[in-house]
């Protein structure tokens, strides 16, 4: 769609004539460039910068979230086999072993721990 069809007449563009007539026409296309964008289409822009939504906050880096907070934590693991609980650090560097049966609880790996086949686990709160 053209943004000038039949409502002025075409020579007032062609030919302006005083500065005013330039602004003018300066605004109008302004005015119609805007309308013509499609008000469907989201911009990354678009999101509320004070309240960003959770799995947006999620997968930023622990540093560039609107309130800076760690990936680790700390849980309860329960061995599978005294059913005695252990607390571990998500991101354990060491292998850790419960501390009645030696039965290993969780290997490191590059990042978090990854916890033994059938043992369960609870994060800890604050």
């Amino acid at each position: 769609m053209e943004c000038f069809d039949n409502t002025w007449p075409s020579s007032f563009f062609k030919n302006p004539t005083s500065a005013s007539t330039l602004r003018l026409r300066c605004l109008l296309q302004v005015l119609f460039a805007a309308r013509r964008c499609d008000s469907t289409m989201t911009l990354p822009n678009d999101i509320d910068l004070l309240n960003p939504p959770a799995e947006l906050e999620k997968r930023k880096h622990k540093l560039k979230r609107l309130v800076q907070s760690p990936n680790s934590f700390f849980m309860d693991v329960k061995c599978q086999g005294c059913f005695n609980i252990t607390t571990v650090f998500s991101h354990s560097q060491t292998v850790v072993l419960c501390g009645s049966c030696q039965n290993v609880l969780c290997q490191p790996t590059g990042g978090k721990a990854r916890l033994t086949e059938g043992c369960s686990f609870r994060r800890k709160g604050d």
